[in-house]
């Protein structure tokens, strides 16, 4: 026996009811109830099909499956008229994915560069002038570094912040330091010329920070892409400088950052283009 719930999971979101929902606003959700008409288990509707799971006249599930296919939220099959979801969904979810999936995508490669490294390991998102740490996973040694879930980084001798700076147009990202959102500390050990040291971290893809914020922190930082090849997190190992430079091991950190960075990027669908020789 099929309940009630089952059924509505079935036929989708339900029409609107126009006397609760008028104009514009029950054309959009009859939009919607009839994109959710779809699913992994009936991929390929027609018409009628689609009628009878929303509640809508055929002609008016017609008219919205047309608009639809223009903007490239379904497709239509010429030889048999039915439909299926468009690959313009993907644009149109592709920022709320890459919020949602860029932690959990990072764990299993945090914890394996925390392995690898035996240094914290941490991914950190943008907002627009900050880098926000979002996941972690701690050193097993005692003395380490460390950043709570949460804590904001705003400086540009920060190596997630320089590697996220990097990505945007250079107006902006000087606009960014000349305004006072993106601090910067005179006598960092960095270059004078803030474009042109982006434009490095951003062909190299990783950034170092090595006791520029402070006097015994090294990090690395490397950037984590989404299937638009789109910069949506950043992948940093911290780690006490007296440590690392004991070890000779700071190459060793950063490909181990580039590593986990493509992995995660990898997983979220980028693919690198090929070496052009």
């Amino acid at each position: 026996m099929v309940t009630s719930r089952e059924r509505t999971q079935m036929a989708g979101r339900p029409r609107q009811d126009n006397g609760q929902v008028q104009g514009a606003a029950a054309s959009l959700l009859n939009g919607l109830a009839v994109l959710e008409a779809f699913s992994v288990q009936n991929p390929v509707l027609g018409v009628t099909e689609v009628a009878q799971r929303v509640g809508l006249h055929k002609s008016t599930v017609s008219r919205i499956l047309s608009g639809l296919a223009e903007a490239g939220y379904v497709q239509r099959d010429e030889e048999t008229g039915r439909y299926r979801l468009g690959l313009g969904l993907l644009a149109l979810s592709g920022p709320l994915l890459a919020d949602l999936d860029v932690r959990r995508a990072a764990l299993p490669y945090l914890e394996q560069l925390t392995e690898k490294t035996q240094e914290t390991s941490a991914i950190s998102v943008w907002n627009g002038y900050e880098a926000i740490v979002v996941e972690q996973v701690a050193s097993p040694y005692q003395v380490k570094h460390t950043a709570t879930i949460g804590t904001r980084y705003n400086k540009f001798e920060s190596s997630s912040v320089r590697v996220f700076l990097a990505e945007l147009a250079p107006a902006l990202a000087t606009e960014l330091i000349e305004s006072g959102k993106i601090l910067r500390t005179a006598g960092d050990g960095l270059p004078v010329d803030h474009t042109t040291h982006l434009q490095e971290v951003a062909r190299q893809a990783y950034a170092v920070n090595d006791g520029s914020t402070t006097e015994e922190e090294f990090g690395v930082s490397a950037p984590v892409r989404d299937y638009r090849g789109k910069v949506v997190g950043c992948i940093t190992a911290s780690a006490p400088r007296s440590r690392v430079h004991k070890l000779a091991s700071r190459d060793a950190v950063v490909q181990a950052v580039q590593h986990a960075a493509s992995e995660v990027s990898s997983r979220l669908g980028w693919q690198a283009s090929p070496d052009v020789t």
